[in-house]
């Protein structure tokens, strides 16, 4: 469906892609990952020619996208793109924003593609939002109306631009369900993504991209459980993971919070699980008799469901979550109700007690 040979994109000095090459077959679901800032979103805007490459080639079909003889319109109308921040019509009903399209760039009959659009709406969940306007839409519906638009023009293959990135953690659910039903209907897709377990889940093949070039590509398996180059593997390492280091009593507990919320909702675990993780974070803490030099580490084992709580405070030997251990019984009674397993090490002149956490589903 889609190849791309010497990819190459530069804005005035600097070149953000830096001869990319790849295939992608027809109903194959690609996921692009890799650290911000490498080129995954200008690469997917150079598939549909939103931003002019540089150099490079680009085969549609077969059909090279950059050649002056191309229908460039056409061809591009075998693509659909849903973004971010979906992009829907103010002033049209949810009804008006999936037909426009179809109606004056397809020349459908506008009761056809009425009835199109409303078969679409209820794949996406939405047949009672027809005559709703964007405004009266949360997050989440937004992006399901935007994904029935894009479906409203039969593409052949479909790009998302990190479809998921500006919903509340609540809406993310929803959105990537749809994906998935498209993808198990046999539609192409490339899917630039933060959300490693969707991708892991969903992709046949997946792009780590690094440096403007795709570092490594391999199945699912291969990326997220072996990866094979040094970049990638430190890359898988650190999404799974949050550290958090803490110097002094008067920490930051709102932007721990913070990281933690994203943590939780970058591996779509459930809101339970993030509201105990928070409690027992802040718990744990509290526990300790100083904050001087404490290193909080979280880390999700998805193929266990489970999230591994390290805390390794510098200190006189002491199990603050020993019963009986600390004034505040109540906290440790608190943290040791919410958590799978509960152990204790003395290493070096470090306490380190760690918390296991099954993720409720």
């Amino acid at each position: 469906m889609i190849t791309v040979r010497g990819l190459r994109k530069r804005f005035g000095d600097l070149e953000v892609l830096k001869g990319v090459d790849c295939e992608i077959r027809k109903g194959e679901v690609i996921s692009l990952i890799g650290p911000s800032g490498t080129g995954k979103s200008v690469f997917l805007r150079c598939l549909n020619l939103l931003e002019r490459p540089t150099s490079g080639e680009i085969l549609i079909g077969g059909q090279p996208l950059l050649d002056p003889a191309t229908d460039v319109p056409a061809l591009r109308r075998r693509m659909g793109m849903v973004f971010q921040h979906f992009n829907l019509y103010a002033h049209l009903s949810v009804l008006g924003n999936i037909t426009l399209g179809p109606v004056h760039l397809l020349g459908r009959e506008p009761a056809v593609a009425a009835a199109r659009a409303r078969e679409l709406l209820a794949l996406v969940g939405l047949a009672h939002k027809a005559d709703a306007y964007p405004d009266q839409l949360s997050g989440g519906p937004k992006q399901r109306v935007a994904i029935a638009r894009c479906l409203a023009m039969d593409p052949e293959i479909i790009l998302f631009d990190e479809p998921t990135s500006a919903l509340d953690p609540t809406m993310v659910s929803e959105v990537l369900a749809v994906i998935r039903n498209l993808a198990r209907d046999g539609m192409t897709m490339v899917i630039v993504t933060h959300e490693m377990a969707f991708a892991e889940a969903i992709s046949t093949r997946v792009f780590y991209m690094d440096g403007g070039e795709i570092h490594e590509e391999g199945p699912p398996a291969v990326i997220f459980g072996a990866p094979r180059r040094p970049l990638t593997q430190a890359f898988i390492r650190r999404i799974r993971r949050l550290t958090f280091q803490i110097t002094d009593d008067a920490y930051d507990l709102y932007a721990l919070n913070g990281e933690i919320e994203r943590f939780g909702a970058r591996h779509v675990l459930p809101p339970k699980t993030i509201e105990d993780l928070l409690s027992l974070v802040e718990e744990l803490l509290a526990l300790q008799p100083s904050r001087a030099d404490v290193r909080l580490e979280l880390a999700y084992a998805e193929r266990d469901g489970r999230v591994e709580v390290v805390c390794s405070a510098r200190g006189a030997p002491l199990d603050v979550l020993a019963p009986g251990s600390a004034e505040d019984d109540l906290a440790v009674r608190l943290v040791r109700g919410r958590t799978e397993e509960v152990r204790y090490a003395r290493e070096g002149e470090r306490n380190v007690s760690t918390l296991l956490v099954r993720a409720a589903r």
